[in-house]
């Protein structure tokens, strides 16, 4: 039981980080919080570091579950799985992102 939730989390963390990194670019933050509100340098580079950093995490925690050679293959697994949820989200519900928690991180 303990098994499925860490890998639960590594699919939340992944899905976060992707997230993260999507909304650095101006396209997806224009998507998500509209053309009034541009994305500074700085919170780029927070949402990049929030990202990279959620990847490790999911990695680490799909490292705790299984040994190496069956972790990283969960992990890319996971990886394609919140990749086509945030992209979906993306196409169809863009503003479902806005409840995502940012808004500590982008602090100006």
């Amino acid at each position: 039981m303990l098994d499925a939730a860490l890998l639960f989390a590594a699919l939340v963390a992944n899905g976060v980080g992707l997230a993260g990194l999507a909304l650095a670019m101006d396209v997806h933050w224009g998507q998500v919080q509209g053309e009034e509100e541009p994305l500074t340098p700085k919170q780029v580079r927070r949402l990049r570091m929030l990202g990279v950093l959620s990847l490790m995490l999911g990695l680490g925690l799909c490292l705790v579950v299984d040994h190496v050679s069956m972790a990283v293959l969960v992990w890319v697994m996971a990886l394609a799985a919140a990749a086509l949820a945030v992209t979906f989200t993306l196409t169809w519900r863009p503003r479902w992102l806005r409840c995502w928690p940012v808004r500590f991180v982008l602090r100006r």
